[in-house]
């Protein structure tokens, strides 16, 4: 089993409705689709998404492109893919940082040895221990009345009943207004969790989580700068309410030093951020050695994306927070025949060979 090609392909598509972050508003999403060719005909799909670009992070679609197209590409043609973890270890020697195009590569691989090997993808991982991961669905609008109709349509189709806000882009007392009223009327009936995306300073943050506590809300992602993490530290051991570490949060590395400061009570894992599959079970592995749950987090992918991420997600016991691999629903098309099936509040592994994302 040789590889053949390699492809990595732009692709915009415009959301369902705004999504309003800290730093900008999102009506579109930006992929790079790789697609890895054997020379048996088979295929493998991977993808990277980008939410704002470089005002995210580091990597966009653009970079991403250019390191699979120039340097990562290149030297896998006529490699045998099969020993998953080895090809990994080579890439990160050829490419130094940009995960995302690591990841997206990955991704593509894995998929098509599961293919050949006629094996869901999370068999190559260890095996499934979950079957089914609770689904959070993220209210972005910043209109307290729409937010709240949205998550009671999603509580009466039994789609989510977690419900994660996006706040930190406007002032913080109306942020934490916002979010305490939604949280007051969910009350006992679903979970509602903020992320503000790095927006506070330590002192705001104090005065911030404390009134979100009170209000009930169960969880406060990455409230302070990604590199505060002595603020984090502080933060986690000041209040009860979980605090979870995202864009603190990327390679083993960091999860090491997270758990050496306790700077978290959970930690949010994304394929991409981490650098691939296999970085993301490192990650993992750390997380559950030090009694630190995990959340599923997403890049709003497509459903190739997604599907990869589910596959991952569910060999790893330590993701007890349920995951928010909602992308697909928040697209107004997307790359697939056949949809991952979500419903019951939750998304449920598809037993199929590869991924199970058959594209279009």
């Amino acid at each position: 089993m040789k590889i053949r090609s390699i492809e990595a392909i732009l692709v915009d598509i415009p959301t369902t409705r705004v999504h309003r972050l800290s730093f900008g508003d999102v009506r579109e999403q930006n992929y790079v689709i790789v697609r890895v060719h054997d020379e048996d005909g088979r295929v493998g799909i991977g993808e990277a998404s980008t939410i704002g670009g470089p005002a995210w992070a580091e990597e966009s679609t653009e970079t991403i492109q250019t390191i699979i197209e120039r340097y990562l590409g290149p030297r896998l043609l006529g490699m045998d893919p099969r020993p998953l973890r080895a090809v990994s270890q080579r890439m990160g020697q050829w490419v130094r940082g940009n995960r995302f195009a690591k990841a997206a590569v990955e991704m593509a691989l894995l998929d098509l040895v599961a293919r050949a090997m006629h094996v869901p993808a999370a068999q190559l991982m260890g095996g499934a221990v979950h079957e089914r991961l609770e689904l959070a669905w993220t209210l972005a609008s910043g209109d307290t009345a729409r937010d709240i109709d949205e998550g009671e349509a999603m509580l009466a189709e039994r789609r989510h009943r977690i419900f994660k806000l996006k706040i930190g882009y406007g002032k913080p007392e109306n942020d934490v207004a916002h979010a305490c009223n939604i949280a007051a009327h969910f009350h006992g009936r679903a979970r509602v969790q903020v992320d503000v995306n790095q927006a506070w300073d330590e002192l705001t943050a104090v005065r911030c989580i404390a009134s979100l506590q009170d209000a009930g809300v169960a969880l406060i992602e990455q409230p302070v700068p990604r590199e505060r993490l002595d603020a984090m530290a502080r933060l986690a051991a000041r209040f009860d309410v979980a605090l979870m570490a995202d864009e603190s949060l990327n390679t083993p590395a960091d999860a090491l030093e997270i758990v050496r400061q306790r700077a978290a009570d959970v930690l949010a894992l994304k394929l991409t951020k981490a650098g691939g599959p296999w970085a993301t079970l490192d990650t993992a592995a750390i997380a559950q050695a030090a009694g630190m749950p995990c959340y599923g987090g997403c890049m709003l992918e497509t459903t190739v994306g997604t599907a990869a991420y589910l596959h991952t997600f569910a060999t790893l016991s330590a993701v007890t927070w349920g995951c928010e691999l909602f992308g697909p629903r928040l697209l107004k098309d997307d790359l697939v025949t056949e949809p991952l099936q979500m419903h019951d509040f939750a998304i449920h592994l598809h037993p199929g060979p590869g991924l199970t994302a058959t594209p279009c």
